[in-house]
Parts: C-alpha cells; structure tokens; sequence
C-alpha cells in the first residue's frame, strides 16, 4: 500500500475514525519497514527439496505478531477464507518461482512461509517485515481484504526475493527499483497463475482491493501508469510511466512507491514487446539480473537498465529480438542508456 494514499485519507477523509484508522496504519507500516530493512539477509545452503512449509498465523486483530497458528502445511482448510486464502497464495508464489526460476522458496534455500491474518482492526495494508507477511482485513469502505488478491501477496513474497538477493536499497532510486522488482514478480505470478500472455493480462497491482464505492480499479497500473485511481478521498494516482515527469520528493523514501512506475512501465514494454508468457523472456532477464549477484544495492534506473541489457544480451545475443526489446522498453520511459555504456 502506497503510504501517499493512507497520508490522503488521514488528511482529507470525512470520517474522524477513518482519519484514525488511516494515521495508526501509517505508524505502524513505517515501523515494520523498518523492521525489514534491518532483518539480516543472509540464506542459509540451498536445499534440493523444492516443497512449500506453510504456517497460517491469525493475529485476531490484534497488532501482536506470529498469533495463533490455525493452519500448518497440509492441513486441511479452516473454513476462514482469509486464513485459506493467505495458504493457497503462499503456495502459488513458492509454486510460481520454484516453476520458472527453480528457485527454493523465498531465500532460494526452502525458508518457511509464514503467515499471520486478520492483523490489526481494519487495518488497510499487507507487509512483508523481513521473516514473514502480515495481512490486515481493510476497514471495507475503501480497501476490502488485503489477501484477495494474489498478486498483493506476490508483491510482498518478492521483497524477500530482494531481500535475499540484491537487497536493493529502500531510498531514491534504488528503493523505487525494489518496489518495482514486487510489483514485476507480483503482476507475474498473477499470469501465470491464470495462464495469461504478456497480451492478455491486465498488468495491474491490487486489481480487486479497492472498494466499490471507490473510482479506480487498482492501487498501481504497469501499463498506464497514473490511471488506476482518480477518487476524491484518495486522490488521483501519482505514478510517472516516463522520467520526464520524475518526482523528487523526501516523502515516502524518495518516492519509491511513486517513481517505481517508470521500471514498471519499462517491465511491461519489455514484456509485450518480446510477447508470449512474460515470465519465460523478460520475466528470466529481471529475475537473472536481480538474483545474478553482481547488481549494486545502491542501483539507479541507468545502472539496472544497463544490468538488463547486458543480461538479456548473455541469455540471447546482442541482436537477438528480446535483447533489443529491453533496450527499447528502457529508451521509452526516458532512461539514458549511454550513461552506462
């Protein structure tokens, strides 16, 4: 969740208690960040037994963490749709990378996934603090359940796929390319979950998470970004797709939640550009890149544009059809490539 529509809300909103509800998520968001920046990143050896250890945890709205636990790996299903929902989204995202990465669960090495529902009263996000998600239920008037959609649980999975791997930097630009990274593996194991081409998907983040009497359909849009919100109580989506509308700001880390709309939207040109799954071509480029070990943590957009390109060009040639759709997609959001040539 954007902390530029909670701070909209807190400010702006009709209803005292939604004012409260909106400052107490802010406070509390920014405390478990701070959490996750510190948590050691670190994977133990890898494991070749690529199975899911699912722990469901419910917080019984209260703002304690694990809670209780209510469902186990294998177990059978509680009749909470919250707390069922959180285990079949775990098990899509380790299945989703174990599928097109290979990769072991979140640290590569079969790290437990943990997590803990019905977070808070009302609480309108979903984090992960560094060693698990956290799920809050909304307060049903502007967001409705944080677990509904997969891809918010993706989002947040694959801030621990940064974490163990490039632990890119949560400020300026480095910080708008983690959020970025979430949103890229987010959006992907979305389509493969639903066996969509680059074409056919909807390329949005949180599609189903705001509420109906909310004019919008998602909290970002990779393939328009800047449109998937325009409501009086959470304003208009402030998202760049182009680096000519950069936003410098001091608030929210830089602006990472803002500015990732440019690699976003470099990641959907890339995508559509080269065309069938995402995941198989510019989905393997981002993810080699990312994982590969030589990326800064500091990374700008120049210097990941540029890690791409020299990924893409490795995986498929110089002049290979994907290697020239990187460069393109880059090019078109307006990220000077020569700067790293």
């Amino acid at each position: 969740m954007p902390p530029h529509m909670l701070e909209r809300i807190a400010r702006d909103a009709d209803d005292p208690a939604m004012r409260d509800r909106a400052r107490r998520t802010l406070a509390l968001t920014s405390a478990q960040f701070t959490e996750r920046r510190t948590t050691a990143a670190g994977a133990p050896s890898p494991s070749e037994d690529f199975v899911p250890d699912r722990t469901i945890n419910d917080a019984g709205h209260r703002e304690e963490l694990p809670g209780r636990t209510v469902r186990a790996e294998g177990a059978p299903a509680t009749g909470d749709q919250t707390a069922d929902r959180a285990y079949d989204w775990l098990g899509a995202t380790f299945d989703f990378f174990e599928a097109a990465y290979r990769r072991n669960s979140i640290d590569g090495a079969g790290l437990k996934m943990i997590s803990t529902v019905h977070y808070g009263e009302k609480y309108d996000n979903a984090f992960w603090n560094g060693e698990q998600m956290v799920y809050g239920d909304g307060d049903g008037v502007l967001f409705t359940d944080f677990t509904g959609p997969l891809d918010v649980t993706g989002h947040e999975l694959a801030h621990g796929v940064t974490q163990y791997t490039a632990n890119l930097e949560y400020y300026g630009q480095s910080g708008a390319l983690n959020e970025s990274m979430s949103d890229v593996f987010g959006s992907l194991v979305k389509q493969w979950h639903l066996g969509q081409t680059a074409d056919q998907a909807d390329w949005l983040i949180g599609q189903g998470l705001l509420a109906a009497s909310v004019n919008g359909v998602a909290l970002r849009s990779m393939k328009e970004p800047g449109t998937a919100y325009d409501d009086p109580q959470l304003g208009k989506d402030p998202q760049p797709a182009h680096m000519d509308h950069y936003v410098e700001t001091y608030r929210d880390n830089g602006g990472v939640h803002i500015n990732s709309g440019i690699p976003n939207h470099a990641f959907y040109l890339a995508a559509t550009g080269i065309g069938g799954n995402a995941w198989e071509k510019a989905g393997r480029v981002w993810y080699d890149t990312l994982t590969g070990g030589s990326l800064a943590t500091d990374a700008d957009f120049a210097g990941f544009a540029a890690a791409t390109i020299q990924t893409a060009t490795g995986l498929y040639g110089a002049d290979a059809v994907e290697t020239k759709a990187v460069s393109r997609a880059w090019t078109g959001v307006g990220v000077p490539l020569e700067a790293n040539g």
